[in-house]
């Protein structure tokens, strides 16, 4: 069973997110709400189906993929992006396509996720609990 499997990670820190919000073409008023936030989130697998759903007290969002396939995402702030998702190890590799490419590393131990993203030159990273 992978490390992750039946937990809950809450965000306990997060480290230049305004940044990565702004490369993003974040407005102003999104990034304030964005950065007062602390997401719980969660990876389920569902035979050879992930669901990663986040949770905060702004939006929910669940993205369902299969590993190496491409799919249609919106992101938390309204882009409509291209994704593949695959694992290295106990690393979730998020790459989003579009307007302004991301990749988001969500790596899973036992106890912690921490999630880097980065944008261009802007790089953020976001340190979770488990729950």
């Amino acid at each position: 069973m992978a490390v992750w499997e039946g937990k809950k990670y809450k965000m306990e820190k997060s480290e230049g997110f305004d940044d990565y919000m702004k490369a993003l073409g974040v407005g102003m008023v999104l990034r304030k709400l964005g950065n007062s936030i602390s997401p719980t989130v969660e990876l389920v697998k569902n035979g050879d189906e992930y669901t990663f759903n986040t949770l905060s007290t702004f939006k929910n969002t669940t993205i369902k993929f299969k590993l190496g396939e491409e799919f249609d995402e919106e992101t938390v702030d309204g882009r409509m992006v291209k994704s593949v998702c695959t694992f290295d190890g106990n690393k979730l590799i998020h790459e989003q396509k579009g307007e302004k490419p991301t990749t988001i590393v969500r790596e899973f131990t036992a106890t912690d996720l921490t999630a880097t993203m980065t944008a261009g030159n802007a790089k953020c990273v976001r340190y979770y609990k488990a729950i």
